[in-house]
């Protein structure tokens, strides 16, 4: 440990501090309206500090602390019962509290439509994320901000530093590109690896971990909406010693879906077949996952009606067509999204080329005009 970090027990308290002009307006303020209680006061004869606590937080509202008023957010259960249904209120020295939903609902922006070519060779470069992974951002108008869509790499394997989270999301896909990675999910038994080829949903709020990773590791993941938070789980200890394969969290199953054994039957479009991930059954259709390939003639020209379809070159190359444009030859890293209602065609597909297609919602129809 360097000089620098402390252990958690050395600290017996934490305290806040807000400025405060006169305490006999400001304590029945936070006292009486907000709940707060009183646990010291000094000096006797002309109270200039009091230590409040509640809900949480520990407060010292301080005379002789020069500074702004402050800002205390409360998350509250229910925030139409607290404080007479206030969302903003100010303390008599100026000092800011804002009410807000504990669990608020999740926002989905509506969808803005755009067609989108992201190639690998003009990428920026790789943006540090979070427990040091590298991130690269596949769709960078998130449409509005309805999905968000990255490339993460983890160069050097071994244990990733993760700690046990979830998010709060509409859907997330992690699809393995290369390599491995050890992880752990909430009542799905003990970790294993998710290996090139297999993909995981990560159902809202599923409690997990990443634990390990090989060297140099690629996977693709996708979040909806692009906006979505990550909670640490202090309390939550994985694995968590239950397997239940069928628990739903908010209409969505937990699936590792895996390459070895997959079926493949003709896709959607004609001269590829897809192997289907099982994923638009396990979301309940939100969203489905196909993984395609060339399987003989092709190169008709389609169009859908679903709401975002974003695909992934995850091998090989081929030839995106889309009306009134130059021809986008797209490799293997490359990304595109392709709006609905607008006509495009699969063209030059190597042998070898493999597609991921994310489509939201799972259920749509594919015009083919020959």
């Amino acid at each position: 440990m360097s000089d620098l970090e402390t252990k958690p027990d050395q600290i017996a308290q934490a305290e806040i501090y807000l400025p405060v002009t006169d305490l006999k307006e400001e304590l029945p303020f936070f006292l009486t309206m907000l709940g707060f209680r009183l646990d010291e006061i000094f000096p006797a004869d002309d109270p200039a500090v009091a230590l409040i606590s509640g809900h949480g937080l520990r407060i010292r509202l301080d005379r002789e602390f020069d500074q702004p008023p402050g800002k205390v957010r409360l998350r509250c259960d229910d925030p139409g019962s607290f404080a007479g249904g206030k969302t903003n209120l100010t303390s008599p020295g100026g000092n800011l509290i804002e009410i807000v939903d504990a669990n608020p609902p999740l926002d989905m922006p509506e969808t803005q439509h755009s067609f989108m070519v992201r190639h690998l060779r003009d990428s920026d470069a790789w943006v540090i994320g979070r427990a040091g992974m590298r991130y690269r951002d596949l769709i960078p108008d998130r449409l509005g901000g309805s999905i968000i869509a990255s490339h993460i790499r983890i160069p050097d394997g071994g244990p990733v530093p993760d700690m046990v989270h979830y998010h709060t999301v509409g859907f997330q896909l992690i699809f393995c590109l290369k390599g491995w990675v050890r992880l752990v999910y909430e009542d799905q038994g003990d970790p294993f690896i998710l290996e090139a080829g297999n993909c995981v949903i990560q159902p809202p709020m599923i409690r997990h971990r990443v634990l390990e990773a090989s060297d140099n590791v690629e996977v693709l993941e996708i979040g909806v909406p692009a906006e979505h938070i990550t909670t640490i789980d202090h309390e939550m200890e994985l694995p968590n010693g239950a397997v239940n394969p069928d628990r739903k969290w908010q209409g969505t199953r937990f699936i590792h879906h895996m390459q070895d054994g997959a079926v493949w039957a003709p896709w959607r479009i004609p001269g590829w077949d897809s192997r289907d991930t099982g994923i638009g059954d396990a979301t309940g259709g939100v969203a489905g996952v196909h993984v395609a390939r060339p399987a003989g003639d092709h190169g008709a020209w389609t169009s859908h009606n679903t709401d975002i379809l974003f695909t992934f070159v995850k091998e090989g190359a081929l030839t995106l067509d889309v009306a009134s444009q130059t021809p986008h030859p797209l490799a293997a890293g490359d990304a595109f999204v392709l709006p609905p209602f607008l006509k495009a065609r699969y063209s030059d597909a190597t042998k070898d080329c493999e597609l991921i297609e994310v489509a939201l919602q799972a259920a749509f129809t594919t015009e083919i005009d020959g």
